[in-house]
Parts: structure tokens; C-alpha cells; sequence
């Protein structure tokens, strides 16, 4: 599924040849920068100086990872603020996830907004079509951003008969030069975002698009059920594996942080104006989690990468990823190395089977001077991993679209949450290890004994990496 969009995307930015860089990020010069106490805000406004302090205290008082200089340090680099009282929940693959978005799109009173990078014309797909049509007729205002490679061959019949129901839709960054609007023609620039905002109030955002890739659950949590109803299908086999991802769903204040990137997105495109709807209403606090919602995009200020090089940096104990494409850029790389070797445990997830044999070759081209530096590696399997998430001592998380890979931070608009605190973190190191007990460790001793077509195979896929 991959593999033919990301042939596309080369093809088209090789005659670009100059290559776009990211920055370089140091925590010492955040640590200059960064106010003493970091700004958080929630649903009446930013929070006093008093009420921020005793708050950061009561929920990271314990914490390895001094969470209040981090949440500074993000700050310093980003620009975005700390967004308070809000719930979150994590969902796992697809059957759970498009439960749990239909029921929300279900329950619409005044708008729908989705942004997806992909949106197949299948079962599942025709199913979630047909809801936003019927939303539409019932009187709710629906807006749809679809990102035109990750459409590639889906007819057009299928976008036009949502378009003839009343549904508003938007094609990201069109293929077709003579249909660009706005910035001009940039075919390496895609929207790789999946964020679903119903009526301002309820957000998902994580790694599920639309297809009926999504419709097999992977054996994650197997032994104890999906929590109520009937159990999803599962994979039982090699020949039959299911996609394994992670979605979140957030009430609250953040919501609107996400509203924001949506109209920002559409206003970009130089869209017609949005329909009137309550797309920025005042949202009662519904939790008491903080999060962080970053967007970031081609030509941006590189916000999800330099929140996540600041976290490894200063990560104490622990740096578990689970990545569905990794091929690391050098500070990247380098900064896990570092990390390995200064005591903390970094343990990766990637997968064992990929829907790209590109990525997939050019992402192991990494495991020799990772494992030579302690680095645990493990792959997932009988699952297509798609699941893109960080957890760092336990209490700094992050679930989003976003791979580890020059891709997702140069070239694509993608959405990170970005959630404080041990009671989630618990539940994403919970989640990690239920990941490992359904993977193969990669040793150092194994992997120096892979053949030699492998290593030709790995050699030639990294020679494409930053295209990827």
C-alpha cells in the first residue's frame, strides 16, 4: 500500500536534487531559552504562575524525568503551551479505533471534521463514507481533507458521490498540476495526518486511515479479549495478519489545538471558506491529563522532531518506541546511541513484515550500530506494525502519525499528542510490553549472521532514505 505512494514521491522529487535538512537540535541552548515555568493553559485561559507550579508538582513529584524543565524545554522549542484537563484514551488497532470513531460521528450535532491520508473505496471505506453522508443530510456540516498520493487509484467516482450527499472535501496537495491552487505545485509535500474533530468537543488522532487494511485486529491483547462486545477478527497466520496501530481519543480543552491545525490546513489550500459551523467553542475541562498537540509541516518550525530529540536527550531511564517506519536521520541516531550508552534503556519495536520493502531494507540498515550500543531491537509479529509511538520514563508519551524518519519530519503536515504524567505513561508501557511478548529480539550475534543478499538489500535501500 505504501510502497507505490512512496514510488511516486520519488519519482516526482528526484529532478528536485537539493535536499531539505532538519535542525539541529540542543538542549542546552532550550535550557536558555526556557522560562523557569512552563506555560500551561486550559479551558478559562492560561493558567497562573501558582496554579501551573502546584499542578506540574502534584502529578510529576516522583518523576525520574524532571518533567517540569521538560515541558519548559518543549515550550522553548516549539512554541505550543501545555493544554490541561482533558481525558485520553488509547485505542489499539483498527476494529476498536473505527468503533469508537463511527460511534463519535454518529452522535454529531453541529460538525464533523476529518483530515486522513488515506481513504480507500472499500468495505470499510464505503461504510465510513456513507456515515458522513448521512451526518450531512441530517444537517451537520462535514469537511474531509484527503491527501491526493495517499488516494492514488482510488476513483473519483467515490470522492464525488460524498461531494453530490453535501459533504465538503478537500484534496490535499492535488497530483494533477493543472488542479493546484494556492502555493504552487508540491507534489513532495503530503498531509499524512489522521485526526478525526466531532462538534469541537471529541478529537482521535494516531496512525489509522481508512481502509480495510484496519479491518483485521493484530493478536495484541489476545489473551484477555477487546474489552466488551464481540471480539474483532484476528490474524492466524503469516498469510493473514492483521495491521497493528494506536489511536487516541481526547475530550477537552485539546481538541480545540486540533480544531486549529484542520482550519489552518484548509485555509492553506486555499480552500473555499469553510461553512459556518461552532468550530471554536468554549470546552469544559473532561480529565485531568496534559497534553501537548503539535502539528508540524513541510517548510515549518520542525515541532514534533524537536520535541522528541529533547526527550531522548534528557530521557534518564527508558526510551521505548514502537515505529512502523524507521530509518533514522544521523542526530536521530546518534542521539539514541547516546542514550544507550549513558545507561538508559532504549528498546525499539519495528517490524517484521512491511507494506514497504524500501523502508523496511532501509530501516534495518541501522540495527548494526544500534545493537552494537545496547540498544534492544525487536519485531513485531504476525502483524503489519503501523503504530507510531514514544514513551520515556515512564511519564513523557507521545502517539501520533509521525514515523522516525526524514519523510514524516521534512516533507509531511503530521500530528503528534503529547501527554504528561505516569498514569498514561503506565498504560503506553503496558502496551509496549504486550508488543515485546508478540515479537522476535533481534541479538547482535544473529543479526552479524543475516545473509549476504540482505546486506546488499539493506545497502541499496539506504541509498534512497531520504526519499523515503
Amino acid at each position: 500500500m505504501r510502497a507505490n505512494r512512496v514510488l511516486v514521491i520519488i519519482l516526482a522529487s528526484w529532478s528536485l536534487l537539493a535536499c531539505a535538512s532538519l535542525p539541529e537540535v540542543d538542549a542546552e541552548r532550550a535550557k536558555a531559552r526556557a522560562a523557569a515555568t512552563p506555560e500551561v493553559v486550559n479551558a478559562a485561559g492560561k493558567l497562573s504562575r501558582q496554579t501551573t507550579e502546584q499542578l506540574l508538582k502534584k502529578r510529576w513529584a516522583k518523576s525520574t524525568l524532571d518533567m517540569k524543565a521538560q515541558a519548559a524545554l518543549e515550550e522553548a522549542a516549539t512554541g505550543v503551551p501545555l493544554i490541561a484537563g482533558n481525558k485520553v484514551q488509547l485505542l489499539f488497532d483498527g476494529p476498536q479505533t473505527m468503533a469508537e470513531m463511527m460511534k463519535a460521528i454518529a452522535a454529531a450535532k453541529d460538525h464533523i471534521n476529518f483530515e486522513t491520508y488515506i481513504f480507500d473505496q472499500d468495505e470499510l471505506g464505503e461504510q465510513f463514507a456513507e456515515l458522513l453522508v448521512q451526518k450531512q443530510r441530517e444537517g451537520v456540516v462535514v469537511n474531509v481533507i484527503y491527501d491526493s498520493v495517499g488516494t492514488l487509484g482510488v476513483p473519483q467516482e467515490f470522492f464525488d458521490r460524498m461531494k453530490a450527499g453535501g459533504v465538503k472535501l478537500l484534496p490535499f496537495n492535488p497530483v494533477n498540476p493543472a488542479k493546484t491552487r494556492g502555493n504552487g505545485w508540491k507534489l513532495n509535500n503530503r498531509d499524512h495526518r489522521k485526526m478525526l474533530i466531532v462538534d469541537g468537543k471529541i478529537g482521535f488522532t494516531g496512525g489509522i486511515n481508512i481502509s480495510d487494511s484496519y479491518s483485521k485486529s493484530s493478536p495484541f491483547r489476545s489473551r484477555s479479549g477487546s474489552g466488551g462486545g464481540s471480539a474483532p477478527a484476528r490474524a492466524k497466520g503469516e498469510t493473514d495478519v492483521g495491521w497493528r496501530d494506536t489511536h487516541v481519543r481526547i475530550e477537552g480543552p485539546a481538541v480545540q489545538a486540533m480544531q486549529w491545525l484542520f482550519v489552518q490546513t484548509w485555509i492553506e489550500q486555499d480552500a473555499d471558506d469553510l461553512r459556518d459551523a461552532k468550530y471554536f467553542q468554549q470546552v469544559a475541562p473532561a480529565g485531568d491529563k496534559v497534553v501537548r498537540v503539535l502539528g508540524s509541516r513541510p517548510e515549518g518550525r520542525y515541532e514534533i522532531y524537536k520535541a522528541l530529540l529533547l526527550a531522548i536527550q534528557e530521557a534518564k531511564k527508558s526510551i521505548h518506541i514502537t515505529c512502523a517506519y524507521f530509518v533514522p536521520d544521523d542526530q536521530t541516531l546518534q542521539e539514541l546511541l547516546a542514550a544507550a550508552r549513558r545507561g538508559v534503556d532504549v528498546q525499539l519495536v519495528l517490524p517484521s513484515v512491511s507494506d514497504s520493502g524500501l523502508v523496511f531494507h532501509a530501516g534495518r540498515a541501522f540495527y548494526q550500530p544500534l545493537l552494537e550500543a545496547g540498544v534492544k531491537i525487536y519485531e513485531l509479529k504476525l502483524s503489519v506494525l503501523h503504530a507510531k509511538t514514544v514513551v520515556i520514563d515512564g511519564v513523557w508519551s507521545t502517539v501520533g502519525s509521525t514515523n522516525i524518519d526524514r519523510r514524516s519530519f521534512l516533507h509531511n503536515s503530521e500530528v503528534n499528542v503529547i501527554v504528561m504524567g505516569d498514569a498514561f505513561g503506565l498504560e503506553m508501557e503496558n502496551a509496549f510490553r504486550e508488543d515485546l511478548r508478540n515479537s522476535t529480539e533481534v541479538t547482535l550475534a544473529k543479526w552479524n549472521k543475516r545473509p549476504a543478499l540482505t546486506r546488499l538489500k539493506e545497502w541499496l535501500a539506504r541509498v534512497w532514505d531520504y526519499w523515503l
